[in-house]
């Protein structure tokens, strides 16, 4: 299904890309497409925040389709199964949904409650079965969506999965320390852990049940594969912190790699926001030049044997997605209402968060 950069929701509008964010190079290479399951995906990933209560009914109603949650994933994993892509934009949308709670949590100098909802997500990991019915429905509507998505592949994989996300949940509990205490972590230190708060390896590992097949540690580790990878999910993070800056800077936020480079290394806003335009164009040209690597790979694995075909094909397929996500990325930011800044009565107060705690009982 080919999808066109004028919006892919209901109500199609012109995207006019503002130049500071504007990437020809995506624009004309990476041509963007979507998920032929996309009009059910929207649909059923709107029935299922609903059910979960993970949105109160009027959020969802007017802003959900708007915040285009499944456009993303439906842009991303292009060759998933119907079953498999649902459960993995169900839990992406849960993902923006936590990643809201816990930024009102820091608004609004909730600390206890966010530390007993991270204890509450790392045991809800390792036993979703028993969380299906929690009395907190971010818990609950998490534990239904791990496990779904440990329904896919062997044990193996959903272990890797648990021990990856333990390490996201982790990397929250240290933004929200770095932000209650205004805390700007330097360049290197802010890039490792924005690795972390981004979840690079938790949609990396998402390419597999996507494919089809766990990929075997030779496999995912290898630097050809590994590197495409990375690069894609940098250029994401760091398109990320270009878009969102506007939005950041007003929340007073400090996780965001221009606030660092203003801070540490005193850059204007000028300065800091062309060094992330560079930094992201760079990811752009270096994965290039990766994914013809990571093909030449999977070449190499097919050597004959049934195995390595079935990993030859899946490594295709994943280096094939990771291509996708530069598109599907790009214009996410510019179509999502989740970025649209000027458009709020409050620039600090997403519009589609509610401010009120949850999960107190």
């Amino acid at each position: 299904m080919l999808a066109f950069p004028s919006g892919t929701t209901s109500t199609p509008t012109a995207i006019a890309v503002p130049p500071s964010l504007s990437l020809p190079l995506i624009e004309a290479a990476f041509p963007r497409r979507l998920h032929e399951y996309w009009p059910k995906l929207q649909e059923k990933t709107r029935a299922w925040l609903l059910e979960k209560r993970l949105m109160p009914a009027d959020k969802v109603e007017e802003y959900a389709d708007g915040l285009c949650y499944t456009d993303l994933m439906a842009g991303y994993y292009l060759d998933a199964p119907d079953q498999v892509l649902q459960a993995i934009a169900d839990y992406s949308a849960w993902f923006f949904v936590w990643d809201d709670r816990h930024d009102r949590d820091i608004v609004h100098g909730r600390t206890a409650a966010w530390q007993r909802l991270r204890d509450r997500l790392h045991t809800a990991l390792d036993s979703p079965r028993d969380h299906l019915h929690h009395e907190d429905a971010l818990v609950a509507g998490f534990a239904d969506s791990v496990e779904r998505l440990y329904s896919f592949l062997p044990a193996t994989w959903n272990a890797r999965f648990a021990r990856h996300f333990h390490a996201v949940i982790d990397a929250y509990d240290r933004e929200f320390h770095n932000r209650t205490h205004g805390v700007v972590p330097r360049v290197d230190d802010y890039l490792a852990l924005r690795r972390l708060t981004f979840a690079h390896w938790i949609w990396t590992d998402l390419l597999e049940p996507s494919a089809g097949c766990e990929l075997p540690d030779a496999v995912r580790k290898h630097p050809a594969y590994r590197r495409a990878a990375l690069l894609s999910q940098e250029f994401a993070a760091w398109y990320n912190d270009l878009c969102s800056l506007p939005k950041e800077l007003a929340g007073a936020e400090v996780h965001n790699l221009g606030i660092s480079l203003i801070v540490h290394e005193e850059m204007t806003l000028e300065e800091a926001t062309t060094e992330l335009r560079r930094r992201v164009q760079h990811c752009v040209l270096e994965f290039i030049a990766a994914e013809r690597d990571a093909l030449r790979f999977a070449d190499e694995l097919a050597d004959g044997t049934v195995r390595g075909k079935e990993l030859g094909i899946a490594v295709r397929t994943c280096v094939s997605n990771m291509r996708n996500w530069f598109s599907s990325v790009y214009w996410f930011h510019h179509e999502s209402g989740r970025y649209a800044v000027d458009s709020w009565d409050d620039r600090s107060t997403p519009p589609y968060v509610t401010n009120a705690a949850a999960g107190e009982k």
